[in-house]
């Protein structure tokens, strides 16, 4: 038979052995624990920077648009459009401001170019007034509908595109006339 202080000691030994195994489980945790932690805010971060990046291509592409104020058929057939650029634009070289007129002439038709090309003109103002659109400046531009003249209870789709930012889109409804004066937009 064992004497007391054999079984005394070899309670101490078990309880010894349970306190060492339930502090390496304890470590374990903490040490699971921080790998997740360090996971989850890796993907945060992560998130961040993608909604970050997304957001500001979408100030870019919202602020650099060309807003059509009206477009009127103009002397000719051609179409003058009187614009401006958003608010928050950057400063844009006219020559990066594309414009297209599609339309169903005979099949499908286009009218295409630049608004240096276009002859651009400071509203009010007779004589070209630079090269380069400011925001908050109004502007006026001819646009040449060569294939795509106006056409009476036809619509053509206007597009217009800033450089590498956003497109604006427009429908030149044109009703039962096509009168020099008519506004389409």
């Amino acid at each position: 038979m064992k004497n007391k202080n054999e079984i005394e000691n070899q309670n101490s030994e078990t309880l010894a052995a349970m306190g060492i195994g339930a502090m390496i489980v304890f470590i374990a945790l903490i040490l699971v624990a921080a790998v997740a932690s360090a996971v989850i805010i890796q993907t945060a971060e992560k998130l961040q920077q993608n909604a970050q990046t997304a957001g500001e291509q979408t100030q870019d592409q919202m602020a650099s648009k060309v807003m059509p104020l009206n477009i009127v058929i103009n002397a000719g057939g051609n179409l003058q459009m009187t614009w401006e650029l958003a608010p928050g634009s950057e400063t844009i070289p006219w020559a990066n401001i594309e414009w297209s007129i599609t339309c169903q002439a005979g099949g499908v038709g286009a009218d295409a170019g630049t608004f240096a090309s276009a002859g651009t003109n400071t509203a009010a103002v007779s004589a070209n007034g630079g090269t380069t659109g400011t925001p908050g400046q109004v502007y006026q531009t001819t646009l040449i509908a060569a294939n795509c003249a106006p056409t009476t209870n036809q619509n053509h789709y206007l597009t217009l595109a800033a450089g590498n930012s956003g497109f604006t889109y427009e429908v030149l409804t044109y009703g039962s006339s096509t009168a020099q004066g008519t506004v389409v937009v």
